[in-house]
């Protein structure tokens, strides 16, 4: 039996959101898992690269691969463990460039054995061992739900989720640059402790965002978008987004522009009045600096992971 599962690119964050908001935007990942008839072939990996993605030979092609592990705990959960099986992953999602590339593999992975095994898990299981990898729900809960998702991880394991209704018109512009910045050294730069003060402005925020998806309301997300949990420390590892982010601080149609995940990509987020002039200014900003960037303009993907054969 084959069974081929598509899964979205993701942004958590969002500005103020740190670990609990995220978006999936239509640019996917497909993940097959077979499971092979050769008593004795062990786990063949094969990786179908549509990205151009760089160091893709240093991904693993054994037991130690991601999605591997992801497929193993959901046969652990149900008592068994696999055996021969040939895993396919094709890239479509960017590795390291803050588009949840890790997220979507593990919950490619976990779906797909599911639907392999009879659906004995269901979303809330789903959720809880997919954020148990990752580490942090807000890439995995949209990957899994689509859409706009505010989560939180309980102690207990579980994870809470709820999809906020993001209006349609409004965009997603994000732009891509042509180097890496892995999450472990985006995450190196944050303070183990943060001011107070600093806490509440997110908190605040967090919820100024909340009431601004709910009721459509233009300037209040502009407000909400504001961030000093992680952006201001993170912002130096990104060359060019203080400038990106002053050069569209007054442009029409830009609601905010905000780090895309642990970055290094940049996610504006707009209405679609003004699409070609948010992608020249950051285009050009960029290529003052010699940092060449791919730019789209995409909806938010309200569909998340899904089986499609």
């Amino acid at each position: 039996m084959k069974v081929t599962a598509q899964i979205p690119a993701t942004i958590a964050n969002l500005g103020c959101g740190f670990d609990c908001l995220g978006l999936a935007l239509p640019v996917y990942n497909v993940i097959t898992i077979e499971e092979t008839v050769l008593p004795g072939s062990g786990i063949e990996i094969n990786i179908i690269d549509e990205f151009g993605l760089e160091n893709i030979e240093n991904i693993p092609r054994d037991k130690n691969n991601i999605v591997y592990k992801a497929i193993e705990l959901l046969y652990n959960y149900i008592g068994q463990s696999p055996n021969e099986l040939k895993i396919s992953i094709k890239t479509g999602i960017p590795v390291a460039r803050g588009l949840g590339s890790s997220a979507s593999v593990i919950v490619g992975g976990l779906i797909a054995a599911n639907e392999l095994l009879g659906k004995p898990a269901d979303e809330a299981v789903l959720l809880s061992i997919a954020t148990e990898i990752e580490g942090h729900p807000d890439n995995i809960a949209p990957a899994i739900l689509g859409g706009v998702v505010l989560s939180d991880w309980e102690v207990d394991g579980s994870v809470v989720s709820k999809k906020l209704p993001w209006p349609e018109d409004w965009l997603v512009t994000i732009c891509i640059p042509d180097y890496e910045l892995s999450t472990g050294i985006s995450r190196s730069v944050l303070p183990a402790d943060v001011p107070m003060k600093d806490a509440v402005y997110n908190l605040r925020h967090s919820a100024m965002f909340v009431q601004a998806v709910h009721t459509h309301d233009k300037e209040l997300l502009k407000l909400a978008l504001k961030d000093r949990l992680h952006q201001p420390y993170r912002t130096k590892l990104v060359p060019g987004m203080q400038q990106i982010m002053d050069n569209l601080k007054h442009t029409e149609g830009v609601l905010g522009c905000v780090l895309a995940g642990a970055g290094p990509s940049v996610a504006v987020i707009q209405d679609g009045t003004n699409t070609e002039a948010i992608k020249e200014i950051v285009s050009s900003t960029w290529n003052n600096i010699n940092v060449n960037a791919q730019i789209y303009t995409l909806p938010v993907e309200n569909e998340g992971a899904k089986i499609i054969v």
